[in-house]
């Protein structure tokens, strides 16, 4: 039942859209016809991209208060727990916020998954609609790449426009020292690692699919890039200025309902 609803309403639409993108196409690019329905999903996701991006530039803008507020209630758990929440409220900061959209993307990115994955199987194309012509044949040729079979250039490619992505995504929290002062930090050497990590992550898989997944891949991660840019510009305001702020008032609040 759930396989036949997600067929029905993600995976045959995706595959649809692709192959009238193919066959609308001068020359029947299906490089281009990849990049278009890239950029259309990532148009139609843009609301939810966008809202899983502010939360998670938001979240990294705080995080040197939060650590100040973790140092000065460490050894109690309950006063710790209450402040952080007071202050995520104070900054309108939903810390699940981010989160939801990319749940909500998931199933639409299996689907494009696994259309890309298949195109190239002839009998996949029996799950056209009646309208939608059916080509004689998919040329996967794209600027001298063959698209049906795996490309370590695109999948190279792919890995380095994620690494940038995710260096913009810690672009925004600025170094203030406090790390160094407060010690080990397990939060922060684990975004180094993922830093890291998901580019190599992206080549290896990319690299082992059809080159139209690491051409798709490239594509959402460069809008991504750009949106990320575009939020990083927006989100001017000195977030750490104002938490610290707030925080003062918290404490002070906090100190009154010690007494």
């Amino acid at each position: 039942m759930i396989s036949a609803l997600f067929n029905e309403i993600l995976y045959r639409p995706i595959l649809n859209a692709l192959i009238f993108l193919y066959n609308t196409i001068p020359g029947h690019n299906f490089g281009l016809a990849i990049i278009l329905l890239t950029i259309i999903i990532r148009f139609i996701l843009f609301p939810l991209n966008q809202k899983s991006l502010k939360a998670q530039s938001a979240m990294t803008k705080i995080q040197p208060e939060l650590k100040k507020i973790q140092q000065k209630y460490k050894d109690n758990s309950t006063e710790r727990n209450k402040a952080i929440m007071a202050f995520y409220k104070e900054n309108k900061v939903n810390p699940a916020s981010g989160c939801l959209p990319i749940l909500i993307q998931f199933p639409i990115l299996i689907a494009l998954f696994q259309v890309l994955r298949q195109v190239f199987d002839p009998s996949i194309l029996d799950q056209l609609y009646y309208f939608i012509q059916r080509p004689e044949v998919i040329n996967p040729s794209f600027l001298g790449i063959d698209l049906a079979l795996p490309n370590l250039s695109l999948a190279v490619l792919a890995g380095v426009f994620q690494f940038i992505q995710s260096k913009l995504m810690m672009g925004a929290k600025k170094d203030t020292g406090q790390t160094k002062k407060e010690g080990f930090d397990m939060a922060s050497l684990m975004g180094k690692q993922m830093l890291y990590f998901m580019p190599i992550f992206t080549v290896v898989i990319a690299s082992r699919f059809p080159a139209g997944l690491a051409l798709y891949w490239t594509m959402t991660t460069l809008f991504s890039i750009g949106q990320q840019y575009l939020i990083n510009r927006k989100i001017d305001k000195p977030v750490n200025v104002i938490a610290r702020k707030e925080s003062v008032a918290l404490d002070g609040r906090l100190t009154k309902q010690s007494r």
